[in-house]
């Protein structure tokens, strides 16, 4: 708990870090490379470019100013946080160097407003954290056997066109076996080393169930946008991956686990390639005939962006309870399923009264998680049922 003392001070910071909090991490990223630059080979450098770190940075010290005191409600974000971590190896000394730095670039920016205890204050709250997270990723390291940043080879088997954007990828250990245990909605890191020397980490979901001889990862290239670049590491594995190549991978990591929630009835609720976590855990349900009520809701661009679709059908044979619901956001994508809607994904009345006791678990873009988010809440459903994975990075608060 963070002292009497310095309480103030963080309370009192929360409306400085919203003005300026954007300054601060770019500040303090660019410090962080000019004194660490083999720290390039750990962070995302595509979130540096198109400032997405840098603004999820930022939104993570307001939000952990104006929540210290909530531990319950921090509690799961941390959670989340420490595995990340962990799948990038992070460890003790590289706390050492953010806290120099992100100290530093608070006084830098605020000036003589950033006084001698107001500094001192943040340094005790960014301890407290760390603190936290060391203890964690500690307990996460131990469990998978690795030590921090440990990585191993793993041969590429196949690869298999999914959609014109979207690669599976069935990795196999030397030995030609399964690379090792995981829980359905986890993910590994996989560094890739690129034409200029720059090495990368990246996670990608798991995409089918533990008991298969192989991890499947299933990736979307990543294309240029109007004002960011191209997914560098995406599309490396989709242009130069072949079968029999070598790929470095990390032990599984990911507190997304709604295959280990009670057995209450579960919605699993993606948009895009995060229906891949879903898969994971969908193909593990069928296997053990799991008897609950399961929705499955996904929402595409059209059919021609449904990747894996066959497997929620193949999953529907072994789960009689399962509801599958699609909607395609291309109002020309109809077919003849019966199943599947255009435009947006919405919810029926008589919909959320069947799934009004379900954990709900999403994944997909950051825009759909938070409309889906708000709806849910706004139909009277718990926000302690409500769970999301992120892909990119991740802000310290709960969504609103």
């Amino acid at each position: 708990m963070i002292s009497a003392s310095a309480r103030p001070f963080i309370a009192a910071s929360v409306p400085v870090l919203q003005q300026h909090g954007v300054a601060i991490t770019r500040r303090f990223y660019a410090d962080l490379f000019d004194a660490h630059p083999e720290l390039r080979h750990v962070f995302n450098q595509g979130n540096q470019a198109n400032g997405a770190q840098q603004g999820a940075l930022a939104g993570a010290l307001v939000a952990y100013a104006a929540h210290i005191d909530e531990r319950d409600a921090l509690a799961p974000v941390i959670r989340r946080i420490a595995h990340k971590h962990a799948s990038l190896g992070i460890g003790p000394a590289q706390y050492v160097v953010v806290a120099r730095h992100l100290l530093g670039a608070i006084q830098a920016v605020l000036g003589a407003a950033a006084t001698p205890a107001l500094l001192a204050a943040w340094d005790e709250a960014y301890w407290l954290l760390a603190g936290e997270l060391i203890a964690a990723e500690s307990r996460l390291y131990e469990r998978a056997g690795v030590t921090p940043g440990e990585l191993r080879s793993l041969t590429v088997r196949s690869v298999e066109r999914e959609t014109d954007d979207i690669v599976s990828l069935y990795l196999h250990s030397p030995d030609g076996g399964s690379p090792g245990p995981f829980r359905p909605g986890q993910y590994v890191s996989v560094q890739v080393e690129l034409s200029d020397g720059l090495r990368q980490l990246r996670q990608y979901s798991l995409s089918d169930a533990p008991s298969r001889p192989y991890w499947r990862l299933t990736i979307k290239r990543e294309p240029a946008g109007q004002t960011t670049p191209a997914g560098r590491v995406s599309n490396h594995l989709h242009d130069h991956l072949r079968p029999g190549d070598l790929l470095r991978a990390g032990p599984a990591f990911g507190d997304f686990q709604p295959a280990a929630a009670p057995g209450r009835p579960l919605a699993l609720i993606s948009a895009g390639v995060g229906i891949t976590p879903m898969l994971s855990v969908l193909n593990e349900l069928a296997e053990q005939r799991d008897h609950r009520p399961i929705l499955f809701a996904h929402a595409a661009r059209s059919h021609h962006h449904h990747a894996l679709r066959h497997e929620v059908d193949r999953a529907h044979d072994h789960l009689p309870a399962l509801q599958r619901i699609t909607f395609y956001e291309d109002p020309t994508a109809v077919t003849a399923d019966p199943d599947a809607f255009t435009g947006l994904m919405t919810w029926s009345d008589e919909l959320l009264t069947t799934y009004a006791d379900a954990d709900f678990f999403l994944c997909g873009p950051d825009a759909f998680m938070r409309a889906q988010w708000r709806t849910l809440i706004g139909h009277g459903i718990s926000p302690v049922r409500l769970h999301r994975e992120i892909f990119g990075p991740d802000q310290l608060a709960p969504f609103a």
